[in-house]
């Protein structure tokens, strides 16, 4: 039943997202307009520890905006369309779902958009890409259910802003430092680091499982 929900939530966000693709084409005009000012500041190769820092501070951002519209532009009457169709798990992991696969395309194109104009100099490509994709479903899971309590209040966006920051940071240090052992091609993978980030990741989805129905409610 949950099943059946999800999958026809998840194809609802994909027609909304089909229907308003001034959205998704301001997110991409947003990555591509950033790196080539970065391109423009920096005009020369950058190193590692830049490169890194740059790509993952606008690949956060970038984030923000796009996950910041799952609840935040629902309307009072929609919300209250889906809660007599659908259980809030099934409304909570469609969300989780779309926004993981909205970010993990954004990262991609992000990472070729970078490379582009700023240079690639990733040495593990593999680690990297498992990375930025585990990233992704870190970043869309936690702003996924900071929207969803953000939409509960009038500052919606700013509130939104405030809470993610902080609690991004145990996640964003792990992402950082993966990504740091890519560009510089160490021999042997940080699996303890990797297991940190799944962990993370599962953490942070469970909990919006289970604390999801409570603000639900409301």
């Amino acid at each position: 039943m949950v099943y059946q929900q999800i999958k026809y939530l998840f194809k609802k966000e994909v027609k909304l997202e089909m229907r308003n693709k001034y959205a998704l084409g301001g997110i991409l005009l947003y990555v591509v307009s950033t790196v080539f000012v970065s391109y423009l500041s920096f005009k020369q190769i950058i190193n590692p520890a830049t490169w890194n820092a740059l790509f993952w501070i606008i690949l956060l951002f970038a984030s923000i905006n796009g996950v910041a519209k799952s609840f935040i532009n629902e309307t009072r009457g929609r919300q209250l369309y889906l809660y007599t169709l659908a259980s809030p798990q099934a409304v909570i992991l469609s969300k989780i779902l779309y926004n993981s696969l909205l970010l993990t395309v954004l990262s991609v194109l992000c990472l070729l958009v970078y490379s582009l104009f700023i240079g690639n100099i990733i040495q593990d490509l593999p680690l990297f890409l498992i990375t930025l994709l585990a990233g992704s479903m870190g970043f869309s899971s936690l702003l996924t259910m900071v929207s969803a309590i953000a939409s509960k209040t009038s500052n919606n966006f700013t509130l939104m802003a405030i809470l993610s920051f902080p609690i991004m940071m145990p996640l964003l240090m792990v992402l950082i430092k993966l990504s740091k052992n890519a560009i510089d091609g160490l021999d042997k993978w940080d699996w303890n680091s990797l297991f940190i980030l799944m962990f993370l990741n599962l953490i942070i989805v469970t909990l919006s499982y289970l604390l999801f129905r409570y603000l639900w409610r409301d």
